[in-house]
């Protein structure tokens, strides 16, 4: 059985609504009919354990100051090096949002997994304001595609 992670630091009603989503997609039958498990962690919670275990991630944050959410960023503090060689190469995604602008917590998360050598398979999900009907079938897809990528 393949196992996604999704770590995530949802405090508001948005971050929840776009984390039901992702859920929602990477748990959908066709998948996990064909053996994906999927493990949510907020990321205060998210062990090195965790993401060794796991076969892919999705990563989700609010974008705090224009950086991603301390929470997210102290996850990354405690699995970095202790992941570092034995999670190369794995997929990952992600979905950030804010009430204005996201794009320095992309590029932050970005250059860490960057260093962690993970392999993106899609394009980060920037999601402003109050979701609409299009930003949370986005963020399905993005639960979906990242979970299949684990199936390829």
């Amino acid at each position: 059985m393949a196992r996604l992670l999704v770590v995530h630091h949802t405090p508001s009603p948005v971050c929840h609504a776009l984390l039901d989503a992702v859920r929602s997609g990477a748990t959908d039958p066709s998948l996990t009919d064909a053996g994906i498990e999927v493990v949510l962690r907020p990321a205060l919670a998210a062990t090195a354990l965790d993401v060794l275990e796991a076969d892919g991630f999705v990563l989700g944050t609010p974008a705090n100051l224009g950086y991603m959410s301390g929470a997210l960023k102290h996850f990354f503090d405690v699995v970095y090096y202790p992941c570092l060689d034995a999670t190369r190469g794995r997929p990952w995604s992600l979905w950030v949002h804010g009430n204005n602008d996201v794009d320095g917590a992309v590029l932050a998360i970005e250059r860490i997994v960057t260093g962690l050598a993970w392999r993106p398979v899609a394009e980060p999900l920037r999601a402003i304001g109050v979701p609409d009907a299009a930003i949370l079938e986005a963020a399905w897809e993005l639960g979906a595609r990242t979970a299949a990528a684990l199936i390829e």
